[in-house]
């Protein structure tokens, strides 16, 4: 990824103050066994991984481009598996091995088109045919605040929906008809609208997918 795609230098300064809200919809797991091999990426701090653990999934893996995000989450939740993504979107690891991949808040971070399909074609790369994608991700808002911001940007990253933030990140919201575009080579399964707490406050709709990998032929 390019730099302002992983954005590395500003998600370690802010590591240890950023608080994640996206909700995991626990329903959407019921089909999953609990030794599922789980990968969050774009993990942060371990947040939705230890909601994860408390209601018995105990194969769960983090990775995030941050070291200091990391080395936060290990703090946190030193019994738990986490690595730093070295060559994003690349990962270590090997081919159709992970049964489900969450991907929370991570293509607001990943502005480029070019980023996020490399980053959506890993992760497909890495699940087992029929193995579940779970996505949560901001819908470009209809407020003046953002409606102006989108517009003040467009231009300077050839992209309607991408924006800079008071301290310093360069962030994405996203159509439907995007994300949809992304997910081709998957089946959705399920979608839902949310209400989420940005990282500065603000409260933004959101939308979750539930997409599966389609089984091999």
């Amino acid at each position: 990824m390019s730099d302002i795609d992983s954005q590395v230098p500003y998600w370690d300064a802010s590591a240890a103050t950023k608080t994640f809200t996206h909700p995991l919809h626990l329903p959407w797991l019921d089909g999953i066994g609990r030794h599922a091999a789980i990968l969050d990426y774009g993990c942060g701090y371990g947040r939705t991984m230890a909601e994860l653990e408390q209601h018995g999934f105990d194969n769960l893996t983090g990775a995030d481009t941050s070291p200091a995000m990391i080395k936060r989450a290990r703090h946190l939740h030193p019994t738990m598996r986490f690595a730093t993504l070295d060559a994003p979107p690349v990962s270590p690891y090997p081919g159709a091995i992970i049964d489900a991949a969450l991907l929370f808040a991570v293509l607001t971070c990943v502005p480029s088109d070019e980023a996020q399909h490399r980053l959506i074609a890993e992760l497909n790369r890495i699940l087992k045919p029929g193995g579940i994608l779970y996505i949560s991700e901001l819908l470009l808002q209809d407020d003046e605040r953002n409606r102006s911001r989108y517009s003040r940007y467009a231009d300077h990253y050839d992209s309607y929906g991408v924006f800079e933030t008071g301290d310093g990140a360069v962030c994405r919201h996203h159509s439907r008809e995007w994300l949809s575009t992304l997910l081709t080579r998957f089946e959705t399964v399920d979608t839902r609208t949310i209400t989420v707490a940005t990282m500065n406050g603000h409260e933004s709709t959101g939308i979750q997918i539930l997409a599966r990998k389609p089984t091999a032929t």
